[in-house]
């Protein structure tokens, strides 16, 4: 077999149509991955190199049959396959011996590009900032799809003596199993057969990552393995020569094991540095677990510029891992809403969409007449259990570049979608309360709050004057939102015993009574004052204390204020509110991280007391720019007319929110149990592990209410159309405490922003692009030479 391997590699690298045919494929190559703007690799802006592996598969479907046809065709048409049989070698040994030297050339071909990869290492920003072991996994994908279609070739140049017919065969074949079972799964009376299993373009994208799956590597070495036993069935055939022995037949039984094992078990290699496609235990469980079907709709489909384009892949990436560890219980597909609908009919599609959750966005596209604006909807819906959940792809946050925002977007991707799947599957709902009875927010202002969380929880008001303590204990959440009015000592003392029995509880505490709307009626001046609520001990006890002041930041949200009246009209103007700090999560915990901006109002400072066994971690703070003013204290509006100064509100970041976990000592420690308590318990004095979060803001997950009493979603200020992450921050607080904290992890997930130094690409992007187009073309050249004069020196002799 090796004697044969040798003569065929000598014989074709002996050739002129072999230099020329990869010559050519090189050339297209760098023209389309460095030169074409549509497909550049400088002009994507990302230091990575899948542009050629998306690119590769199509020029693979004409270089590999270009190297395999004349393999056997031409040895049966010269009358030279004959001289073969007489010499000491199996049919399998030739056969083999053919397929391993087209494998070699393939690969010689490959190493040029190897040029690209240090390209963009030395363009990185910084420098060297590729995912190395990414870009091996993706050449190892690359590899096993031209051993693929180069025994498909060996097949294609076995049934014909004309190497043009072999090559037009080959090239038909690799194009059909490439994409043609995709095309014939999306036929209606075809969906559900799952032919796109049959196809390379699943199993080759899969491993073009970077991601090596046993089961994706037992497809290539079985569609390998058939159409060589193909080629070697024809070889036979034509000779009319039995099958003698069992080798063919043995061999088939191998790949049918093959087959059978990897669908029965697998396993995956994540050849890029942050395992980026390595699913977390807690995610694979989920996945694992699926009793329903589970049916994901993704709305981000469409030909999008680089960026969006990198969250679209990163979905059906997440998506496809997702769907591997499902028992095919998972299943997803890409649409366009918009697409064939008039304007009428976008409208209203957007309009039910955004009904759904589904926020449309804008984004600027560059074409030939200059810059135009589509609208697209990145986001996905989640359905199961006749329940659907919308899941938002794209996360914003002020301050970030757009390149930032999408890395962020691509780090949330796993959570999202396990979080959304396991809340529409998940048939038992834990029950979230929120407390009544001392003018908390109403059922009105905390409309969007609790139909968010009604989507994985079970919501409704308590009223812990009224509810049995047993009924109370089975609440896995309580959540205080802006108390207006005293607690009782009953009410203090049954909250302080469901804390001890491993209650979760959730502080959304106003100590300072303040509103802008009566700053409004009364002159524009108002007395903020303290509250007595009641709480302080309590909360003393477990650890915190909500100060009786007032923050005031530079980093603020404007509100409305009318500034003069023309034509009996008043003159609206947004303009800074130092009393609305807008709270930027800077936390590395995964309740608060990536998110965007907290909206505040009349926030207070936050002290954190020392207690034994409980950990504390700070949630949310305030700006570096912000000042504490004690209560009670005289609030006017005509303090928007002065300049703050920056050298006055200079000081450390005062804190607004924070996590506290342990084994909380109880209130009603050596004190007797209030009067008006008549139910049997057991007192407890320490409680079981469990956690709280203090916000000292009872305003944060209050939605604003329309003129016509509708309510807006949480976060958003129809003042402003500005949308801020409030929503984002409760649901996290409630999947923290009441749901799975391990889910909430995922949010940890850090995935590098790997982008090349566009300064440096402006200035020397034509260098590159020659660089890119002629070294390799230079090394095949030089090599030729090489070998030209290698033979010739040795033939001299």
């Amino acid at each position: 077999m090796f004697s044969i391997l040798k003569k065929e590699i000598t014989s074709y690298l002996s050739s002129l149509v072999a230099y020329v045919t990869i010559g050519v494929f090189l050339l297209v190559l760098g023209l389309l991955l460095w030169v074409y703007p549509d497909s550049s690799i400088l002009e994507n802006g990302y230091a990575g190199l899948d542009g050629l592996f998306n690119t590769a598969p199509y020029l693979f479907m004409f270089l590999v049959p270009a190297i395999t046809m004349r393999s056997l065709a031409e040895e049966r048409k010269e009358g030279t396959f004959e001289l073969l049989l007489t010499r000491p070698l199996t049919d399998w040994q030739i056969i083999l011996g053919k397929y391993l030297a087209a494998v070699v050339i393939v690969l010689f071909s490959l190493v040029p590009t190897l040029v690209y990869y240090f390209s963009v290492y030395l363009l990185g920003n910084p420098q060297g900032n590729i995912d190395t072991g990414g870009v091996i996994g993706s050449y190892i994908g690359l590899f096993l799809l031209g051993a693929s279609f180069a025994a498909i070739g060996l097949f294609a140049s076995s049934v014909t003596k004309n190497q043009i017919v072999a090559f037009t065969i080959a090239v038909f074949l690799c194009f059909f199993i490439y994409s043609g079972f995709d095309s014939l799964s999306g036929l209606l009376s075809l969906q559900n057969l799952g032919l796109q299993d049959l196809g390379i373009t699943q199993h080759y994208q899969s491993v073009s990552r970077g991601v090596l799956d046993t089961r994706d590597l037992a497809y290539f070495i079985i569609l390998a393995g058939l159409f060589i036993c193909l080629a070697l069935f024809v070889l036979l055939r034509q000779r009319q020569k039995g099958l003698k022995g069992s080798t063919l037949v043995s061999t088939l039984g191998v790949l049918f094991s093959i087959g059978v094992l990897s669908a029965v078990t697998f396993t995956r290699f994540d050849f890029t540095k942050e395992k980026r496609y390595t699913l977390s235990l807690i995610s694979r469980n989920i996945m694992d677990s699926l009793q329903q079907p589970v049916k994901v709709t993704v709305y981000l489909q469409g030909d999008f510029p680089g960026g969006m384009k990198r969250l679209q892949q990163a979905t059906k990436d997440m998506l496809s891992d997702m769907q591997a560890y499902s028992h095919r219980k998972l299943e997803y597909q890409f649409v366009d809403p918009l697409k064939g609908l008039t304007q009428d009919g976008q409208d209203q599609a957007l309009l039910s969409l955004k009904a759904n959750g589904l926020e449309p966005n804008n984004l600027s596209i560059k074409t030939d007449d200059g810059i135009t604006q589509k609208v697209f909807i990145p986001g996905a819906m989640v359905v199961a259990n006749g329940k659907q959940l919308p899941v938002n792809l794209l996360q914003k946050r002020v301050g970030l570049t757009d390149d930032e925002q999408l890395n962020n977007s691509i780090q949330n991707l796993e959570y999202e979608f396990a979080s959304a799947i396991k809340k529409v599957e998940t048939g038992g709902k834990q029950e979230v309360g929120f407390t009544t009875g001392h003018n908390e927010l109403t059922d009105l202002q905390l409309n969007d709050a609790m139909r968010s969380l009604s989507d994985g929880y079970l919501v409704g008001r308590v009223d812990l004057k009224t509810i049995p303590f047993d009924s109370l204990k089975k609440i896995r959440l309580i959540v205080i939102p802006k108390p207006d009015k005293p607690f009782a000592e009953l009410e203090k003392f049954k909250l302080d015993q469901y804390i001890m029995q491993g209650g979760k509880v959730l502080w959304s505490i106003d100590q300072v009574s303040a509103e802008l709307d009566s700053l409004r009626g009364h002159g524009g001046e108002q007395l903020s004052f303290p509250k007595q609520l009641n709480l302080d001990d309590q909360l003393f006890v477990y650890g915190v204390r909500i100060n009786y002041d007032l923050i005031a930041d530079i980093s603020c949200v404007q509100i409305p204020v009318a500034v003069g009246n023309v034509g009996g009209q008043p003159q609206i103007q947004l303009v800074p509110w130092l009393f609305y700090p807008l709270i930027m999560p800077l936390s590395k915990n995964p309740i608060v991280k990536n998110l965007d901006g907290i909206k505040t109002e009349f926030v207070s400072t936050i002290d954190l007391l020392d207690t034994k066994d409980i950990r504390k971690t700070i949630l949310l703070a305030s700006s570096p720019f912000s000042k504490k003013l004690s209560a009670p204290h005289m609030l006017s509006l005509q303090a928007i007319e002065q300049e703050p100064n920056p050298k006055e509100f200079r000081s450390t970041p005062k804190i607004v929110s924070v996590l506290m976990d342990g084994s909380f000592t109880s209130d009603w420690k050596n004190r007797p149990v209030p009067e008006d308590f008549k139910e049997k318990i057991t007192v407890a004095n320490q409680s079981k592990p469990t956690q709280m979060i203090v916000i000292s803001d009872g305003d944060v997950f209050k939605n604003q209410v329309g003129t016509d009493g509708s309510a807006y979603p949480l976060g958003f200020d129809h003042y402003t159309n500005q949308t801020y992450g409030n929503k984002n921050l409760l649901l996290n607080m409630v999947d923290y405490l009441a749901g799975d904290p391990q889910l909430l992890a995922l949010r940890n997930k850090e995935i590098k922003l790997r982008l090349l130094d566009r300064a440096r690409i402006r200035s020397e992007k034509l260098t590159w692009q020659l660089i890119n187009t002629i070294v390799p073309l230079l090394l095949v050249l030089i090599f030729a030479i090489f070998q030209h004069y290698i033979r010739k020196r040795k033939y001299a002799h």
